[in-house]
């Protein structure tokens, strides 16, 4: 059974940062599978950041720039730093992982952006 929990949301003003942290368990087998998504209120889930498969990175192009996506294999963590928050950033985060082409999510993390 695979689990993801998301948790470091919250409200930060704008131009400020925020770290959020996606904890797996579960039959994993790689992070490099991990991507993290957000869905704003009234608008579809997007694809925020995602590993690649050849170990690089790829950005949705409204956080490029701004946003890191990382791993630590040995906590088994995904995280993903958010640098120069705009208002329009405020949505919930979900991480995810698809295996053997089953999408797994976490409950999300709210991020509000908001002076």
């Amino acid at each position: 059974q695979v689990q993801l929990v998301e948790s470091g949301g919250g409200l930060v003003q704008p131009g400020g940062s925020l770290r959020l942290s996606c904890a797996a368990s579960g039959s994993i087998f790689s992070l490099n599978a991990m991507k993290w998504y957000r869905q704003a209120p009234g608008k579809e889930r997007e694809l925020v950041a995602a590993f690649t498969s050849g170990g690089s990175t790829n950005y949705a192009d409204s956080v490029k720039g701004r946003f890191t996506i990382s791993k630590d294999n040995a906590k088994n963590t995904v995280c993903l730093q958010m640098n120069s928050l705009k208002p329009e950033d405020t949505a919930v985060y979900y991480c995810n992982i698809r295996i053997f082409a089953v999408d797994f999510w976490g409950k999300g993390t709210l991020v509000t952006v908001s002076s």
